[in-house]
Parts: C-alpha cells; structure tokens; sequence
C-alpha cells in the first residue's frame, strides 16, 4: 500500500510537465486558427492560404505529439499502479499458501479472508490514484488562469470612493506628465481646460501624446503627476464606473459585435427601448440605411463589423454615443479614414453629439476642426502653441506649416484631377471630331499662306 501511493504521487509529479507542454501546444494551435481566420483578408490579399494551411497543421501536429508524449506517461503510470497491485496480492498468496501448507498457522478459510481483505484494499487505493492524478491534471490546467488571477491591476478605486457628480462636465489637466516606462515621458507638464459646453481640439504628429490624453481622462492609466479633473473632481479619487459612465468615445477604428444592428446600437445603453435606439439612429444619419440591410435592425453585422462600409460602422459607433448621452464627449479622428461626401454627413452627425456637451478631439485633418473654440498643438510631450484657428494661423509657427501642407496637398490632388478630367475630355472631343479638326488646321495654314 506504501509503495503504491509512493509511486502513484511521484509519476504523477514527474508527467506533470508533459500535461503543461500539451496545454500550451493546445492554446498556440487555437491561437493559430483565431487569428488566421481573423485576418482572413489579409491571408487573401498576399495569396498566404497555402502557408496557413501549412503552419496551422504544424500547430497541429506539435499538439499531437505532445499529448502523445502525456498519454504515454499516463499508461506508464497505469501499468505501475497495476503492477504493485498484481505482485503484492501475488506476493501475499505465495506467502499464505506456504502457511498453509507448510507450517498450518494458516487455514484455507484464512487465506480465502486475506485476498477477500486484499482486494477490497485495492478498491480505495485505486480511486486515490484516480482522484490524485485528476486533481493535478485540472490545477496543471488551471494554471493560466491563476496566473491571470494573481495580477493586480494598476489602476484601482480607492476603498470607499464615491461616485463622480457631474454638474456641467468641465475638464482640465492640471500639470499632468506621465509615461507608459520610466525610460520616457509621454507626456510633461501638461496643462489645460475645457470649459463646460465648449470643444478643444488635439493637433500634432504622431507619437505627441494626443491618445494618451484620452487614456488618462478615460482612467485606462493614472498620472505619474499632476491630476485630472472633472468638475473639479480628481479622477483618481471617483469610481471608475461612474467616470466612464459620463463620457462617450467615437473612435478612429470602429469595432463592432458580431451581433446584430440594433444590440450594437443599442450597447451604449443597455436598458434602452428600441424607439430610443431608432431616435438615435435618426440623428446619426443612419435609421434609412439600416431599414435597407437584410433584416434590417436584425441585421448580423459579421466579425468586427466587416459586413458594413466603414461609414455605416462610424455612424453605428455615433449612434451608440447618442444614446449614451454622455456629458462628455471624446473623438478620435472619427473621419480620418472616410470618403469626402461619407465625411461630410458624419460630420453633420457629430454637430449634434457634440451639442451642448464637452467635446475633447484628436485631429489629424486641420480642416475638420476650425471650429473648435481652442486649439492645443502637441509635439513631444508638450503644448507648443494653444489658441483658435485664426490666432494660430497669425502666429505662423507650426500649426499655421501644418496648415499649408495640408492645403498643398489638397490643391495638388485637386490640380492633379482636374488635369486628368481636362485630358480626358479633350480625347473624347478629337474622338468625336477628326474632320473638323483637320479642317481647322488647313483653313489656318492656307490663309496664313495668301
């Protein structure tokens, strides 16, 4: 019995690993399908199929030999178990028989008693074993998510934090720097205001901090220093439900569920009724759109919204804000990436988000947001110039350059087209007219001529 629980605890340690290798074979085979599928589009356009195939049947077959390897050490531990069982009642019979006939301390009746004994024994020995083995098995298994379990989160309510109270929804940045690693900041004293009810605009290159602003209003991260504030109120020291609860995002990458119309519209607030998802997709410029689609509120919008244009998940993304009806309201370039008439109605849609409510934007196309009430222009972590448009442009500093590039190649597009409707329409009229144009030509050498 000794040696049997010895052995059972030790080979069910020692084949541990091989349970753990399966697992995270298991998960990297799982993995490779998710995303090769997900990114079925990408797969396409580089004609990888055929390399997908080959790497999710490697995935495959490296999960096969590894659960290989966990089967065969469980036999192995099957066939020991057995084998101590086996030769101890073997062992135990050799021994009464000799009893019996040898020495007659023993009778038939005892030893018939003994293997009776011996065999129930191995009964509850043999559930240990089983037990044992798979209670490892399952820890082995749960492993990942204990790992995930013990990580705290870097942002955390402060015990007994009250909710936020918005009164009128001001927002300011009170010498605020931060950084996602101690080796750079991101950010370095910033400092700024949004009035209640006005729009302040985000302008610079990539890499200047204007996404980390949103994060650290949104409370994705807390500020290294500095606080900021809504209505007066530290972020850090409110709920950070009831803080996300009074702003709205419209961001530049719309993902939607792979669920229908209505349950993504209507995701910005759960409980609402299905007039209030129609109100609001009446004011997003999309109600008369869906009522077109298949099923149309039941409509299935696909994995990521890939069944939609990208201006019908924008204005599904607006709609979603509207009815939210937050008191703040951040927008990510929602338009950067959107044709010049699909841009123009949604920009009609986000005048009447943005109505009456702090509107903080990031803008990479100047001209989307000239009419905000402040402009901040962000490079390396700092505001180098603050003010409207026109102040900006009479400062001739770095926004008024980023404003005439832009124009530039707005102008250069413009010429470029008008050049390319220009020729095609003077081939169609030569197509059209050769005799005339012929007969141009010899009217005009022969006077020249007399």
């Amino acid at each position: 019995m000794l040696l049997y629980i010895i052995a059972t605890i030790a080979v069910t340690e020692w084949r541990t690993k091989f349970q753990r290798r399966m697992n995270l074979a298991d998960n990297e085979q799982k993995a490779r399908s998710v995303d090769s599928l997900l990114n079925y589009e990408t797969v396409k356009y580089y004609g990888a199929e055929a390399y997908e195939v080959v790497s999710y049947r490697e995935a495959i077959q490296h999960y096969q030999k590894e659960e290989f390897k966990s089967l065969v050490t469980l036999n192995i531990l099957n066939t020991m178990q057995n084998i101590i069982i086996c030769t101890g009642l073997l062992a135990g019979s050799l021994l009464a028989v000799h009893m019996v006939v040898h020495t007659a301390e023993l009778t038939v009746g005892d030893y018939v008693l003994f293997a009776t004994y011996i065999v129930q024994l191995y009964v509850p020995l043999n559930w240990f074993g089983t037990y044992y083995r798979a209670i490892q098995k399952n820890f082995v298994d749960m492993e990942n998510m204990f790992d995930l379990m013990r990580v705290d989160s870097d942002v955390k309510d402060a015990v007994g934090a009250p909710e936020l109270l918005v009164r009128r929804g001001g927002v300011e940045f009170k010498h605020v720097s931060f950084g996602y690693g101690p080796e750079r900041l991101v950010l370095n004293n910033i400092s700024f205001k949004v009035a209640p009810g006005s729009t302040v605009a985000l302008v610079g290159p990539s890499g200047a901090g204007k996404s980390t602003i949103m994060r650290l209003l949104f409370r994705f991260y807390d500020v290294n220093e500095g606080a900021v504030l809504v209505d007066g109120q530290d972020v850090r020291t409110v709920t950070q439900v009831s803080l996300r609860a009074n702003i709205g995002v419209v961001p530049q990458d719309t993902v939607l569920f792979n669920n229908t119309v209505r349950y993504n519209i209507q995701y910005g607030r759960l409980e609402a009724s299905s007039a209030d998802v129609i109100a609001a997709a009446k004011n997003a410029d999309i109600h008369d759109r869906i009522l077109t689609f298949p099923d149309a509120y039941d409509t299935q919008v696909g994995e990521r919204g890939l069944r939609l244009s990208g201006g019908e998940k924008q204005r599904i993304a607006i709609a979603r804000t509207l009815l939210k009806d937050p008191a703040i309201v951040l927008l990510d370039e929602a338009t950067s990436a959107l044709d010049t008439n699909t841009e123009r109605n949604i920009q009609a849609a986000l005048s009447r988000v943005c109505a009456n409510r702090t509107t903080l934007i990031i803008a990479h196309r100047l001209s989307t947001i000239i009419h905000a009430d402040e402009i901040l222009v962000l490079k390396e972590g700092e505001i180098i110039e603050r003010g409207n448009h026109e102040m900006l442009l009479a400062q001739n500093g770095f926004y008024a350059s980023m404003w005439q590039q832009q124009l530039e190649a707005r102008n250069n597009n413009n010429n470029a087209n008008n050049n390319d409707n220009n020729a095609e329409g003077n081939n169609n009229s030569r197509a059209q007219q050769p005799n005339g144009y012929s007969a141009m030509n010899h009217g005009h050498g022969h006077g020249h001529g007399h």
